[in-house]
């Protein structure tokens, strides 16, 4: 199934209507839909190195768009439809634990998490499930979103074809390490000053 849509993304890269195609994906993977911008970023800023900027940019909106979404289905529904959504990802007991971690660090947890491997649809159901504030979900999730798929964007465009490769196989890896790197600096500088 994977490799029919990533075959039906390649050919969907060139389209016209492709631009709607990625927000689409992007607005549904950031509350539910299981498969990640990337499949339909990757194509498209290689098929238009020139656009990399403008698909990040709505890779970003609509996403964040979407986790308003996802953050609303933990608020408002999630007996009904975030458990089922968190249950198929497997990330049912790990709602308590993400909970106190928002508490306990507000943005910056949704921006460390909105950037790892854990599926952003989960940050945001949890944040919504935890009453996060609404503003502070946003400016995280703009940051987070905004920072993962400009990464591959600039990727791409820096480097075309041959980072592909690296990107669907190694691109959660370095977004860890740049979220380590990064809580590990503001840390060094809150202890310097």
């Amino acid at each position: 199934m994977l490799r029919r849509i990533y075959d039906w993304t390649m050919r969907m890269a060139a389209d016209k209507r492709a631009p709607w195609a990625l927000a689409a994906v992007s607005f549904i993977e950031s509350s539910f839909f299981p498969i990640p911008p990337d499949v339909m970023l990757v194509p498209m800023v290689l098929s238009r190195r020139e656009k990399a900027w403008w698909y990040a940019t709505i890779a970003t909106v609509a996403s964040v768009i979407g986790g308003l979404f996802g953050y609303a289905i933990g608020y408002y529904l999630y007996d009904a439809v975030g458990l089922p959504i968190l249950k198929f990802y497997g990330r049912e007991h790990a709602l308590d634990s993400f909970m106190t971690f928002v508490h306990e660090y507000g943005v910056p947890a949704v921006i460390i998490k909105g950037m790892t491997p854990i599926p952003y649809k989960v940050v945001t159901i949890a944040a919504g499930v935890g009453q996060m504030n609404l503003l502070a979900f946003i400016g995280a999730s703009i940051v987070a979103r905004a920072m993962r798929f400009y990464l591959v964007a600039g990727l791409l465009y820096f480097f075309g074809e041959p980072i592909r490769v690296f990107i669907e196989t190694r691109l959660a890896l370095v977004t860890t390490a740049f979220v380590v790197l990064l809580v590990g600096g503001f840390i060094a500088v809150s202890y310097i000053f």
